[in-house]
């Protein structure tokens, strides 16, 4: 006679867990090897293993109707005060689970993880199905990518912002003022350069920067803990001298300098992700201030809704915009497939709003239209008799 199993554990378990705790645990696992993910993941398993709580259900017994329901919370966590804080120490009485209520691109990400959870959870026998495949729209719900980036900060904007950033501190500044300045600046100018994820960014050693053949290059062991070595052009080199003066160092790194490359305030201790993250968003809504003062207030709009992240789409979208090739592309932004660099392509939208812009409802934009089109005849009429002349025979 098989052992039974504890109490509330289904039989046919294939993991050595007793609680579904302990099994959403095991399925963490599964992502030691990248520390980013496996946070990422926990925190949307976490919400989930709370509100089924709060619904008196477990793992097992969640059905096709619990997921819109648990979707529609998170659009709307109610009671706001026992879901929703600001951050804190997860020992912290004020800890909440949530920041505030979830976009729906941010929701439709949380249930991209969770079918995952569902569909490790069936294989390991601690749930009889996936509720996920009952979704009739899961096609369009659950596919999370999108036919171009959308989060990023547009030219002007960030031309704007960076020159705000560049602004030094109001004298007589103190030393503590100088050193965050220079320290920003450092970590917009190096997000929007080399392209890197927040945790690579923290993560960082001064050593990671090494010169090759007269070359410099930045050596990253990102997602997936894959390594990458990225070309640093020669505003990177600048904003690195500038840093390093500021912590009393030689402009150029050596190879063996472990140290951290951002630091805290005692100019020795680095600096975590959450620190980081909080650096960002704050000067990010610093901007918005300054931005809506002058005057422009969706500019400022996208300011304060802009995250971490989205640094690292707009250096990407303006390398493409500026003419860097797909593969060179993808390679900077270590991408495995190159349908997903792609979505930093926006010139076919260009092209066709402008083709679009021919459509109007006067004589004048009708006339504009035809002379576009004449023109763009023209060239391809000589573009045309050119080939011919060309062509053998001719």
């Amino acid at each position: 006679m098989l052992p039974e199993a504890p109490e509330g554990v289904p039989t046919g378990v294939h993991i050595g867990a007793e609680s579904d705790i302990e099994a959403v645990g095991l399925w963490l696992t599964e992502y030691r090897a990248s520390p980013q993910t496996r946070r990422a993941y926990r925190r949307e398993a976490e919400r989930l293993l709370l509100w089924l709580g709060e619904q008196g259900l477990r793992l097992k017994e969640v059905r096709r109707e619990h997921l819109d329901a648990f979707e529609a919370f998170l659009g709307d966590p109610r009671p706001r005060e026992a879901w929703i804080g600001p951050p804190r120490s997860r020992r912290s009485p004020e800890w909440r689970p949530l920041r505030g209520p979830l976009s729906p691109a941010s929701r439709r990400q949380v249930l991209v993880i969770l079918q995952g959870l569902f569909a490790w959870l069936v294989e390991a026998g601690w749930v009889a199905h996936n509720p996920f495949r009952l979704m009739r729209d899961k096609r369009r719900r659950l596919d999370n990518r999108q036919t171009s980036i959308e989060r990023y900060l547009e030219r002007p904007l960030w031309a704007w912002f960076w020159a705000w950033l560049n602004r030094p501190p109001v004298e007589p500044a103190t030393p503590r003022q100088r050193f965050e300045w220079q320290r920003r600046r450092f970590v917009f100018g190096f997000a929007y350069l080399l392209a890197p994820r927040i945790a690579e960014i923290s993560g960082a050693r001064m050593g990671d920067f090494r010169r090759r053949e007269g070359r410099w290059w930045w050596e990253v062991i990102g997602k997936g803990s894959k390594r990458a070595v990225i070309p640093v052009p020669p505003d990177m080199l600048d904003l690195l001298g500038d840093w390093r003066a500021q912590l009393g160092l030689p402009p150029e790194p050596l190879p063996e300098e472990d140290e951290p490359l951002l630091r805290s305030l005692d100019g020795r201790r680095g600096l975590g992700d959450n620190r980081l993250y909080r650096l960002i968003r704050e000067s990010f809504a610093a901007g918005a201030e300054a931005l809506e003062a002058q005057g422009d207030p969706l500019g400022a709009r996208q300011l304060r809704r802009a995250t971490p992240h989205w640094l690292r789409h707009t250096a990407l979208t303006h390398q493409a915009q500026a003419g860097v090739e797909l593969r060179y592309l993808a390679a900077t932004a270590r991408h495995a497939r190159l349908d997903t660099t792609a979505r930093y392509l926006h010139a076919e939208a260009e092209e066709w709003h402008r083709q679009q812009a021919r459509h109007g409802l006067n004589a004048d934009s009708l006339s504009q239209g035809r002379a576009d089109e004449s023109d763009e005849l023209g060239k391809a009429s000589v573009y045309h008799g050119q080939g011919r002349a060309d062509e053998p025979g001719e």
